[in-house]
């Protein structure tokens, strides 16, 4: 560790920068990391290939799933797909430069695992001239993280608020008859109240879901989530490819202006490098990761494309922002709503625990004993505040995902794994090959960060004055 580090040691440094995957599956006290290279001798407690396979497939399919079939209008019913396994096979390629820059700075530094931001920190020791800010390498990966993690955490209330809206909307005439409705998207009905006060409504629920003490309590309900999500996506799939209409006469390519937004719903769906790192330090037999890791993010990148393109095929231009929100008018399909709903809401508790674990702990440790449970839960409710305040200033589910994603997904998914491969082995020396490869995925990163971000906020900008336009509109007739 360099000597400058422990003057820089602060909320965004610690020794150990926690992920939901702590809490769920705790790392067992292991050996050292020749040993561990191989197999955790006579330990029981390292997860197996299959618990490793479905955490990572639990960090990466989620709300950026169901945004998809939007990202795919964005970009053109040939483009979009293309671009989406381009894009998957780039971000599985720094996923596995992640665990390799991992493997070799843990062995290097006599460590038994590394985090993300540690990995940073001492591959940056390894450049003469970067090491005495070879610290800052961490905050900035934290920062980041902590960032992803609100920006998720944003979306799941805007998710949550215009879903169980549209249930609420069309409630009266909701049906037990899928094959009733002449229209496939719900329909509304009985306009109820502005969807940020739905934001409003469940705030008070998510305060004391984020209250919990362990998300140990929280795993049967976290299981229950993931196996109604699963139900779920089955009957959106069921439902796209069922009602598909022919001839399919959509655009191959989408308009250039909105190929950014597209980027950043991609990316957004694609950042699960988060968990990577977590999920391969917990292994019971951590050398078959990588097997893990190219089968799981096959699995993911299949998902992503197949309902990406189906939702369009099925929706055309009609699709939203979220796939769910284009599901008909009966029971069954407002269920699967309310359902996936549930789950996001659980899943909640798992986004947020990263930030909360990192920011709360050094502000608790400065107040007496007797005050640290006020504050913490202090804390932890202004913190989910601040995530409300943000959703209900930007209640526009494909923008929110599109700018979470340009934002912070590029930088932890795209932009920093080349840039430490090139750290990690400086003094061993990277072939050019190597090094123009790294700089180009990282400068597609770049790029996608200005133009994404760019766009999603001229969008935003210009759907908040539309939204003004037409309501002072109507309160002048």
């Amino acid at each position: 560790m360099a000597s400058s580090d422990a003057d820089m040691r602060g909320p965004l440094l610690s020794d150990h920068n926690p992920s939901e995957m702590d809490a769920l599956c705790p790392s067992p006290p292991g050996p050292s990391r020749p040993q561990r290279h191989y197999e955790r001798i006579g330990e029981r407690t390292g997860t197996s290939f299959c618990q490793t396979l479905i955490h990572l497939l639990k960090g990466n399919i989620g709300t950026g799933l169901l945004g998809l079939p939007l990202a795919v209008k964005n970009a053109g019913l040939v483009l979009g797909p293309i671009s989406l396994l381009c894009m998957g096979i780039v971000a599985v390629h720094c996923m596995r430069l992640l665990v390799k820059c991992s493997h070799h700075l843990s062995e290097k530094m006599n460590r038994l695992s590394l985090t993300y931001g540690e990995a940073m920190q001492y591959g940056m020791e390894n450049v003469s001239w970067m090491r005495r800010h070879s610290g800052w390498g961490k905050h900035t990966v934290n920062l980041f993280l902590i960032i992803t993690q609100l920006g998720f955490c944003c979306v799941y209330f805007v998710f949550l608020s215009d879903n169980v809206k549209q249930v609420v909307e069309a409630a009266n005439a909701t049906t037990f008859n899928c094959h009733a409705s002449l229209s496939n998207q719900t329909e509304v009905l009985v306009p109820s109240f502005d969807s940020r006060l739905y934001m409003l409504c469940f705030l008070p629920a998510v305060v004391l879901l984020v209250f919990t003490p362990n998300l140990k309590y929280l795993a049967p309900l976290s299981l229950v989530a993931n196996l109604v999500m699963t139900a779920s996506l089955i009957l959106i799939y069921v439902y796209s490819i069922m009602n598909i209409t022919y001839p399919i006469n959509l655009p191959a390519v989408g308009n250039p202006k909105d190929y950014p937004l597209f980027f950043g719903t991609a990316i957004f769906a694609f950042e699960g490098i988060g968990v990577v790192l977590p999920l391969e330090n917990k292994m019971q037999r951590p050398q078959s990761f990588v097997c893990v890791l190219y089968l799981g993010m096959g699995i993911v990148t299949f998902l992503y494309i197949s309902l990406g393109t189906i939702g369009y095929m099925c929706f055309g231009a009609t699709i939203g922002g979220s796939i769910t929100l284009n599901l008909p008018n009966c029971w069954t399909y407002q269920i699967v709503k309310l359902l996936y709903c549930f789950g996001i809401f659980i899943t909640f508790a798992l986004q947020f625990y990263v930030p909360a674990e990192i920011l709360i702990p050094p502000a608790v440790a400065r107040v007496p004993p007797r005050w640290e449970t006020a504050v913490n839960l202090l804390l932890r409710t202004a913190m989910v505040i601040f995530t409300c305040v943000l959703a209900i200033l930007i209640p526009e589910l494909d923008l929110v995902i599109s700018l979470v994603g340009s934002v912070s997904s590029s930088f932890l998914a795209l932009i920093f794994p080349p840039i430490l491969e090139v750290l990690t082995f400086y003094r061993e020396g990277v072939t050019p090959l190597v090094a123009v490869k790294n700089a180009l995925i990282s400068a597609i990163g770049l790029v996608g960060f200005l133009a994404g971000t760019y766009v999603s906020l001229e969008q935003i900008v210009a759907r908040n004055a539309l939204k003004r336009n037409e309501t002072l509109a109507f309160a002048l007739q």
